[in-house]
């Protein structure tokens, strides 16, 4: 277990990176009960974090960071990159509203635009290939008319598959034939405008598909070296992926192009890979490594770096895998999962975040007197996952070695915390639910207490989101009677 400690000798060094460059965190809010924009921002605060990263540009968000010192980097959804693209005017009123605003008006420290998101995966078929480079143009032309051009930079968080070695070693990375000469045409213009070419580096993944990946090079505390590669030796595929961008970049003509690493993590769940172990492993082992300053063989100096994520999203999209909603370093209500040791904190530890308020203690689970043969019971288990999040529960996660009952309830409850303990979410036909105020939660499987919704604007829509699920759910259970 000593590769999980943080020595107290490094504690200064830590306190090094924070001066100079700090250590940012993803902010999603796919949630169903996201936590109160405040109530982030106190956490961030706490935990000394000095940049975060968002995926969109929610006004409530930005007012929350205004006048606090952090660094923020705003995003535009791929969904929006048409309509930049196709008008100069879309751009300028995006970066009115979202940038210049916050920053005069809230006083927001907004550095960095982030256009689109991960927006050249394979798996969305060239879907952004035409509109992603126009809109960074366009605003990056709104931002010097606005006159922020110097204080604000455009950058494309990019995943680390645009990029590839012909060697399967660093030195022979170069980017993606496909979309070779559209990202040479991209590092132009980041080089020309003063920007940053970002990339999102996921080690977990080389676990999570191929089962002969060798476990300890995934994380930080290998003594042993996997790869060497004229004369530098990689002990971990961080340096040895992040190196193969620098050596695409150096072939190219840009080897001095400023990288950020926007998202690295390690998810607690859904996949047998994917627990506290491996997560405190990866997390801490990442920390005590860009500690010491020395960056990569390629690229030495400090690492500036966003944790991927700060808080879990239940609502996320499960398509990469079920993983996809367990990437915080803190539960949903701001819980922290594991001992982290940012070198931040005075007490060397994640802080949580304050004055969350919860919903009853009562939990929805399988009637006792329920019969597991019931006809009722695969459809209404169907049923209440696919409006909640039983991501927990499958081989190897956290919940997967409930029985059958317990599987049931853990489905239930989870159904009914999500749409706020109403009654009516915990009667499912023939009485196969009760509502219970003893705890169910069994070992690492936790049964959640759902936190109290905030009224906002999005809160507003997913309060009419959740009428109309029990609509559905009113309708679902009139059929069951008839049939």
């Amino acid at each position: 277990m000593g590769c999980f400690s943080v020595v107290a000798g490094v504690v200064s060094l830590f306190s090094l990176v924070v001066s100079v460059g700090g250590i940012g965190a993803n902010w999603g809010t796919q949630s169903s009960h996201p936590l109160p924009p405040s109530t982030v921002v106190r956490l961030l605060r706490d935990n000394g974090f000095q940049k975060v990263k968002l995926f969109d540009a929610d006004s409530a968000t930005l007012r929350a960071l205004g006048k606090t010192g952090i660094e923020v980097m705003v995003g535009i959804p791929n969904d929006m990159l048409a309509t930049i693209a196709g008008s100069m005017k879309a751009a300028e009123k995006w970066v009115s509203n979202n940038v210049s605003s916050p920053i005069s008006n809230d006083g927001v420290n907004i550095k960095y635009v982030a256009v689109g998101n991960e927006p050249f995966l394979e798996t969305y078929n060239g879907s952004f290939l035409t509109t992603t480079f126009p809109a960074l143009q366009n605003i990056q032309s709104a931002l010097i008319k606005s006159g922020l051009s110097s204080q604000v930079k455009v950058t494309i968080p990019l995943n680390a598959d645009v990029y590839q070695s012909t060697t399967d070693a660093p030195s022979g990375g170069d980017f993606r034939s496909d979309i070779h000469d559209l990202m040479i045409t991209i590092v132009k213009f980041l080089s020309d405008n003063g920007g940053s070419f970002t990339v999102n580096i996921y080690p977990f993944l080389g676990l999570y598909t191929d089962p002969n990946f060798p476990v300890d090079y995934a994380f930080f505390d290998s003594t042993t070296a996997r790869v060497t590669d004229n004369g530098n030796a990689y002990y971990n595929m961080f340096d040895a992926n992040l190196d193969t961008l620098v050596w695409a970049l150096q072939k190219n003509g840009y080897g001095n192009l400023p990288i950020i690493v926007g998202e690295i993590g390690w998810p607690t769940d859904g996949d047998k890979n994917a627990n506290m172990d491996y997560a405190q492993r990866f997390n801490q082992g990442f920390m005590n490594h860009i500690s010491t300053g020395k960056g990569t063989p390629m690229r030495p100096g400090l690492i500036d770096a966003y944790l991927f994520s700060l808080i879990d999203e239940d609502a996320k999209s499960i398509a990469p895998g079920y993983f996809e909603r367990h990437w915080g370093i803190f539960y949903y209500d701001g819980v922290p999962k594991y001992m982290l040791n940012l070198g931040t904190t005075n007490s060397g530890t994640l802080v949580p975040a304050r004055n969350v308020h919860y919903l009853e203690k009562k939990w929805c689970v399988m009637s006792p007197k329920a019969n597991l043969d019931d006809s009722q019971v695969a459809p209404s288990v169907s049923y209440a996952c696919s409006l909640a999040d039983c991501t927990s529960l499958g081989y190897g996660t956290s919940c997967g070695n409930l029985d059958a009952r317990g599987n049931i309830s853990y489905a239930f409850n989870n159904y009914y915390q999500i749409n706020n303990q109403l009654d009516s979410a915990c009667q499912f036909p023939d009485h196969l639910s009760i509502i219970t105020k003893t705890d169910p939660s069994i070992g690492s499987c936790r049964f959640g207490i759902m936190i109290q919704p905030y009224i906002g604007g999005s809160e507003q829509r997913t309060g009419c989101l959740r009428k109309k699920v029990h609509l559905v759910l009113f309708m679902f259970l009139i059929l069951l009677t008839i049939l």
